[in-house]
């Protein structure tokens, strides 16, 4: 009686990147050669990216990042002196500096923060919607304004994004 063979599989190895990121390699690598250059390391690092980093609202001066660093050492203090009042004040000034920072990423078209800048209104609806109704036994009962709120702003701001994404390709192509 003949035994069976066992089947070999065939195993990938792991490249570490989508085919679309392969792609963009091997465009800039062969524009590079046409054109008699060496092609850039930081092509496989910059896809998500596109252009230069929009400037500040504030100017020169960069306001979000003190805010969200002050904000960081008011939670310092607050663990160190256990107030309550302090860590919502460090958590309002890390979240007003990282909200201005993603947004003007994401209304410039340099780089998709949807998901962050969508729970933002629905987390402060959720909040307004506790304080004020108070919380249900049900606790799930919370979620009922907070999924479509999140909801809208996502496909607002995801469709906003991709505009603005095409119109920085079209301006730095």
């Amino acid at each position: 009686m003949a035994q069976a063979k066992p089947k070999r599989r065939r195993t990938r190895k792991p490249s570490g990147s989508t085919p679309k990121a392969r792609a963009a390699r091997r465009q800039a690598r062969g524009v590079a050669e046409r054109q008699g250059t060496k092609a850039p390391a930081s092509v496989a690092r910059n896809l998500g990216k596109v252009g230069e980093r929009p400037p500040g609202v504030f100017g020169g001066l960069p306001i979000s990042e003190f805010a969200i660093f002050a904000g960081l050492i008011c939670l310092v203090v607050a663990g160190i002196n256990h107030g309550a009042a302090t860590i919502e004040v460090a958590i309002l000034l890390v979240a007003l500096g990282t909200t201005e920072v993603a947004a003007r990423e994401h209304l410039s078209g340099f780089r998709s923060h949807t998901t962050m800048l969508a729970l933002m209104p629905a987390v402060i609806v959720e909040a307004i919607y506790a304080l004020v109704i108070g919380v249900p036994t049900q606790r799930i009962l919370l979620l009922a304004p907070v999924v479509p709120i999140f909801a809208i702003c996502y496909w607002a701001l995801r469709r906003h994004f991709r505009l603005a994404r095409h119109a920085r390709l079209v301006e730095h192509h």
